[in-house]
């Protein structure tokens, strides 16, 4: 007998569970934030909204359905199941979160403060849900398929992420390493910069757009065009490259096509990579390390 379907709540704790957890009480948060010229009321009240929005879909949960939470700090130790339907309850981040531990469920984006989230990803209010979730399992539901990125080392490990992969060092030092394209005819470039970031079509509305941006955006790097979230195509920048010597800055920005890949080798004593900005989910890579970067077989299935 199958398994009755499982909806997965993933939420983040509050910024107002935070100040109360850090300062103890409710008024220590607020003396402190007074302190600052805050009014807490602020916070509680999107803590307020929040909570009602995580009732409101859990009301929604079908009764044969089975049902549980994840926080975003326990994604990384949380086993997904085929049989789920993932219900991100927040922020468009937090759909990036947890996309990189999926493996095709579907995924619902519930935004809890609108206007105030841009609502990218987490496209549907709390009150949809109920129509939504069963939805989410019906033949014909229209599901977008949005690339995703993922680097590969030579030692197995593997980063998947939705928005982009950043590869330098940790901190603030700079990254040395060997710089290569699949399509280039072996030719590789020796570089020293604060890292690459290779990005998604939906990562061009974050970190990878503002890089695009600065680099005069269509009009600059040979009127480079970022991808849409369903192309598959991503782009990848080198950021601030350094000129020496040693060091070239000849490969600096560029399109990888489906299939396509950029190898890098590691030139330093230890270069790190991470997805979608959580650093403490990296994979750690040392001289003479390999590890390419390309879009991943996996895609994000969002709802609506």
């Amino acid at each position: 007998m199958s398994l009755a379907p499982r909806a997965v709540l993933v939420h983040r704790t509050t910024e107002y569970e935070e100040l109360v957890a850090r300062h103890g009480t409710h008024g220590q948060a607020a003396f402190f934030l007074s302190s600052r010229g805050r009014d807490i009321e602020e916070v509680a009240d999107r803590h307020r909204r929040t909570r009602h929005a995580l009732a409101e879909v859990t009301a929604a949960i079908p009764l044969t359905w089975r049902q549980t939470r994840v926080e975003r700090a326990d994604l990384d130790r949380f086993l997904f199941a085929p049989e789920d339907v993932v219900v991100v309850v927040g922020q468009d981040g937090l759909v990036a979160n947890a996309a990189k531990y999926l493996a095709g469920q579907p995924v619902v984006g519930i935004d809890t403060d609108p206007g105030r989230n841009p609502g990218v990803l987490v496209r549907h209010r709390p009150a949809d849900a109920r129509l939504l979730l069963p939805a989410a399992l019906a033949a014909g539901t229209g599901m977008a398929e949005l690339t995703m990125v993922e680097a590969v080392a030579d030692d197995t490990q593997r980063l998947l992420a939705l928005n982009e992969i950043y590869l330098g060092a940790a901190g603030h030092q700079t990254a040395r390493y060997r710089l290569g394209l699949d399509d280039d005819g072996g030719a590789v470039e020796a570089q020293a910069s604060s890292g690459v970031l290779v990005g998604t079509g939906t990562g061009a509305t974050g970190w990878i757009r503002s890089v695009w941006q600065e680099r005069g955006g269509g009009s600059g790097d040979a009127g480079l065009r970022l991808p849409g979230p369903t192309e598959d195509r991503l782009v990848w920048f080198v950021r601030e490259a350094w000129p020496s010597p040693a060091t070239g800055t000849s490969l600096v920005a560029g399109e990888l096509p489906a299939g396509g890949g950029l190898t890098l080798t590691v030139e330093s004593e230890r270069l790190i990579a991470f997805g979608d900005g959580i650093e403490s989910d990296a994979v750690e890579l040392t001289w003479g390390q390999r590890v390419r970067v390309g879009q991943a077989e996996a895609a994000l299935r969002l709802v609506g």
